[in-house]
């Protein structure tokens, strides 16, 4: 249980609500700050404004999933409100506090370091990445249907990167009849691409082995689409990117050779929320009450 600890959700998206509600149920007292114009609230949880909540009481603050721009301001879909965290209101909350994000960036970094306050990155970590993945892999199977005109069954499908999301999509690809090729620059990952069944390569081989693929999904944050690689593609060919912006693709070339291309990261909190937000809850919760 989280009984009297007191913790602020600054607002994003519907995946917050999911981790709102876990709170309450679990007795912790919940300040909603950014969630003005949620029509219905949650029941045991307080709506308001940041500067209502007095920063010495709170045990954990919750960013978004998206995080804050590198100015501290949040937004949030619950509200027109733009939500600034300054240095000032983070070194007024107990030592102890805990700082939740799912993406960081430099703004965020400095304000828990120069402050001594712990920030937890949940996107960084595994359990949340191979959680997510169930969600990202049937939101990349909805986009291959919706963009393209033949069925995935005998579809000739690469996989770029072997990591937590990448076994999750090629597994699920390849459960659809798919002929699934996957992309890999270590001989253990090849190696374990074998023993699952599909057909590894060595990303140092992309451009001979990308010639006949009818889908590219890539997972790797770095250019490994680039012209060179795309220049040897189907013109009919279909790219999703689900590695972090910027991605991993040439878009702009794509578009002039007519390949169609598209950067599609986040996808659990678009095609489902309650599942992507359960997720955290369940990950959060047990971070809070291990350190209780």
């Amino acid at each position: 249980m989280l009984t009297n600890k007191h913790i602020a959700v600054i607002g994003g998206d519907a995946r917050q609500l999911e981790v709102i509600k876990k709170l309450v149920e679990l007795d912790a007292r919940v300040s909603m700050v950014g969630f003005n114009q949620l029509e219905h609230g949650v029941i045991g949880a307080n709506k308001c404004s940041l500067s209502e909540i007095v920063p010495q009481t709170i045990d954990a603050v919750i960013f978004p999933v998206h995080g804050m721009n590198i100015e501290g301001v949040i937004d949030s879909v619950f509200s027109n409100e733009k939500i600034k965290i300054t240095k000032e209101f983070v070194n007024s909350t107990k030592e102890t506090c805990l700082f939740f994000t799912g993406i960081s960036n430099s703004y965020m970094e400095d304000l828990c370091n120069s402050n001594n306050r712990k920030l937890i990155k949940l996107m960084d970590r595994d359990d949340v990445a191979i959680y997510n993945s169930i969600p990202t892999a049937e939101g990349t199977i909805l986009m291959v249907i919706q963009h393209t005109d033949t069925t995935i069954h005998g579809s000739k499908v690469a996989v770029l990167g072997p990591g937590r999301v990448g076994i999750t999509v090629a597994r699920s690809f390849a459960a659809l009849g798919a002929k699934v090729k996957v992309g890999a620059r270590k001989s253990e990952d090849i190696a374990r691409i074998f023993e699952m069944g599909l057909e590894p390569f060595y990303m140092k081989n992309i451009q001979s082995e990308i010639q006949d693929v009818d889908i590219c999904i890539n997972t790797i944050p770095a250019m490994v689409l680039d012209a060179d690689v795309i220049s040897k593609m189907l013109p009919q060919s279909l790219i999703i990117d689900l590695a972090s912006k910027p991605g991993g693709t040439n878009f702009r070339y794509a578009e002039k050779r007519g390949v169609k291309a598209m950067l599609a990261p986040g996808l659990p909190g678009i095609v489902a929320p309650k599942t992507a937000g359960k997720i955290l809850a369940k990950v959060i919760v047990e971070i809070l009450t291990k350190d209780k």
